[in-house]
């Protein structure tokens, strides 16, 4: 049972302007393709290959670091293409618009606190929200192509929510200018599928 790559749920050119379609065509077809390809050859062979990529990344201390790596890079993009949307945008409501007030205050200070977490990771990586295993929100940032469900990360929990900050994710349009894509992005945030995310995680 190899993994393959999820088609994406929208046209390659329907997040624009915001993320390009040159972008999405490289970001989706080659970089993800690239990490299940060689996350498919890492587990070739071994009993692992028919574990789900959740039961591998939920133990990846057991894992060489080409697992971690490709296992990582399946895993964060198959979910960020979900949390991406041509008709997002907006603001959370219900449960998930409660929780972000009580937790940080209000929804604009939010945006400030993932898009500075994503702005600060030196190199590559990702911005979360995440709900911890006590069930409360919040936010952090991992290297690479970690993820917070992952046993190594320092802060633990369910994402329900995350920015890739990779260049490939943003170069060819905003070039070094990673607060600007980090702006922009939020024009196109899937917030229902992020609530249904946070309901199901608490």
């Amino acid at each position: 049972m190899a993994f393959t790559l999820p088609a994406l749920p929208y046209a390659t050119d329907a997040l624009e302007p915001h993320i390009d379609k040159l972008t999405m065509e490289i970001h989706h077809g080659k970089h993800h393709q690239a990490y299940v390809t060689n996350l498919n050859k890492a587990l070739e062979g071994k009993p692992d290959a028919d574990f789900s990529i959740e039961e591998i990344i939920t133990n990846i201390s057991k894992y060489p670091p080409a697992v971690r790596n490709n296992g990582g890079g399946h895993y964060n993009h198959t979910m960020f293409w979900t949390w991406l949307s041509p008709n997002g945008g907006g603001s959370p409501t219900g449960p998930l618009a409660d929780a972000i007030n009580s937790t940080f205050g209000s929804f604009d200070e939010l945006k400030t606190k993932i898009s500075e977490a994503g702005a600060t990771r030196f190199g590559s990586g990702w911005a979360w929200l995440i709900v911890t295993p006590d069930k409360k929100l919040a936010v952090c940032s991992t290297p690479n192509q970690d993820n917070p469900l992952m046993d190594i990360a320092e802060v633990k929990g369910t994402p329900i929510l995350g920015i890739d900050v990779w260049e490939h994710a943003y170069y060819l349009k905003y070039q070094n200018l990673r607060p600007a894509y980090l702006t922009a992005i939020w024009n196109v945030i899937n917030w229902n599928h992020v609530a249904e995310l946070y309901s199901k995680a608490v």
